[in-house]
């Protein structure tokens, strides 16, 4: 049964799934829109937005291709493009010189500030609901997303709390940071724990 054929769409499922459909047409059209007037592709708008919210440790083309579903030597393009644009900068690893890293340039935080507000149209819809809608939706959302996560057909970034991962405080006075993240097993810088990370297990409550 096909949920793109309006005769079979007679199941909650089915017309669930269309509206998630819909909306996501409605998020492709905002990018476009957006990208139209910053001559920016959707690839490169989701790409500066990596570059300003994903943890540092994947800011690298390949961190950037797991993220954007595509393969190295597309998203290895992106860059360049963005490269082209003075919006962002290859450069090499402090800690390991055959690493290349990514970054935004002056320009590039600028044009990253200008595109915050793309999903507000969508934030408002979702705010004109209910309370009790916009929790029940949560919960549904959010099982959806796990179930497509777990067959391998969305990347899922989360900042750390909540991750299985984060151990909070757990050396307040190490300079480093003074949480821990142990999956790197390493010290974590506060402003670092509200970055997102490919990397989130949600934990267990």
């Amino acid at each position: 049964m096909s949920s793109f054929n309006p005769a079979h769409r007679d199941t909650l499922s089915g017309q669930i799934t269309i509206a998630l459909y819909r909306i996501s047409q409605a998020i492709e059209h905002l990018l476009r829109k957006r990208g139209e007037g910053a001559a920016l592709s959707p690839a490169q708008i989701q790409a500066l937005l990596f570059l300003r919210y994903a943890r540092p440790g994947v800011r690298t083309i390949g961190g950037l291709a797991h993220r954007l579903a595509v393969s190295y030597p597309t998203a290895s393009g992106v860059v360049d493009a963005l490269e082209r644009k003075s919006l962002a900068a290859r450069k090499p690893d402090p800690t390991d010189r055959r690493t290349v890293t990514l970054a935004l340039t002056g320009q590039g935080e600028q044009q990253v500030s200008s595109l915050e507000d793309l999903l507000e149209v969508i934030e408002q819809a979702v705010e004109a609901l209910p309370g009790s809608d916009q929790q029940a939706l949560q919960r549904a959302l959010q099982a959806i997303v796990r179930q497509l996560q777990s067959k391998g057909v969305v990347n899922v970034y989360e900042m750390c709390w909540g991750c299985q991962f984060f151990q909070r405080d757990a050396h307040p006075d190490d300079p480093r940071g003074p949480h821990h993240c142990g999956f790197v097993d390493a010290p974590l810088p506060q402003a670092e724990t509200y970055l997102e990370c490919p990397d989130f297990k949600p934990g267990k409550f």
